[in-house]
């Protein structure tokens, strides 16, 4: 945890109008993450310049997670994270060595979609950290069995995970994981500050699906190669700080674009609601 965050505990910021009580932090909220093996070569179409594939041997990485965040500053929603694992350079990094050398090589995932619960939700980590979220029908469903949630659009499946819980969750996880992001013709990168348990089952031990629905906005994924489960992770009761510190860079095109990149336009104007779209309830293909 660095110092000024220490520094700043306690104390208040105002920032796009919403009311934040620092540091930035979500306590007794679940997860779950769902780690699948994907062609790298084809995660290439996804990453903008500059970013580049993480390889685990001969395949990039999928990163499929949920938080059900009961304790925020802004409420409570769900946050369902669509992303591929990640460097960041002007070359490629080596296989494997990223996963044991996360601040050399900048690793990270590239977040490709983030629909949360609440308005308030967007306004925020849009606005302020340039995260692509939106407003998405969503759930977080925890049984005996699984873990669940289930993202919707317009009536229709966007995208549904679901892991096997693992037998325990004491496994101490304190770590930094970064984000990146696009957002106004920038490449954006944010922290946020893990100190928590978790539960973890590996290889054929992991087992897990993901369905992606009918729905367009995520069609494009079907052509990764989407492997079988080769992780999974369940957190019971996260705690993370989201860190203030923001980089972010232009992003540099061959040509100027013919249409400008999202910008402002799209958070500008939001309000503070903390309110949910209805659950979703679109059909899930079986088996």
């Amino acid at each position: 945890m660095p110092k000024r965050i220490k520094q700043y505990a306690g104390r208040f910021s105002l920032v796009d109008g919403i009311p934040f009580k620092l540091p930035v932090a979500a306590t007794n909220s679940p997860a779950l993450m769902a780690v699948f093996p994907i062609n790298p070569e084809k995660a290439k179409a996804f990453l903008p310049k500059g970013i580049h594939p993480f390889r685990l041997w001969n395949t990039g990485l999928l990163i499929v997670t949920v938080i059900d965040y009961r304790e925020t500053p802004i409420g409570k929603y769900v946050e369902y994270s669509i992303a591929i694992a990640c460097t960041h350079g002007e070359k490629p990094a080596p296989r494997l060595l990223p996963g044991l050398f996360m601040n050399f090589f900048k690793t990270g995932q590239y977040v490709v979609d983030l629909p949360v619960s609440s308005e308030i939700s967007v306004k925020g980590g849009k606005g302020i950290w340039g995260m692509p979220k939106h407003q998405g029908h969503l759930d977080f469903k925890i049984t005996d069995d699984k873990i669940s949630s289930q993202y919707d659009l317009d009536g229709k499946l966007v995208t549904y995970v679901e892991i096997e819980p693992p037998k325990t969750t004491c496994i101490p996880v304190k770590m930094r994981a970064s984000n990146y992001c696009s957002f106004r013709g920038m490449l954006m990168k944010s922290d946020i500050l893990l100190d928590t348990k978790c539960g973890v089952r590996l290889l054929k031990n992991a087992k897990a699906r993901f369905v992606i629905g009918d729905h367009p906005r995520l069609q494009a994924m079907k052509e990764l190669e989407i492997g079988d489960a080769i992780a999974t992770v369940f957190l019971p009761s996260i705690t993370g700080t989201l860190d203030d510190h923001i980089e972010s860079w232009f992003l540099d095109l061959d040509q100027l674009p013919e249409k400008a990149p999202e910008g402002f336009e799209s958070v500008i104007n939001l309000g503070l609601s903390e309110e949910w779209l209805s659950p979703p309830d679109a059909p899930i293909p079986p088996v």
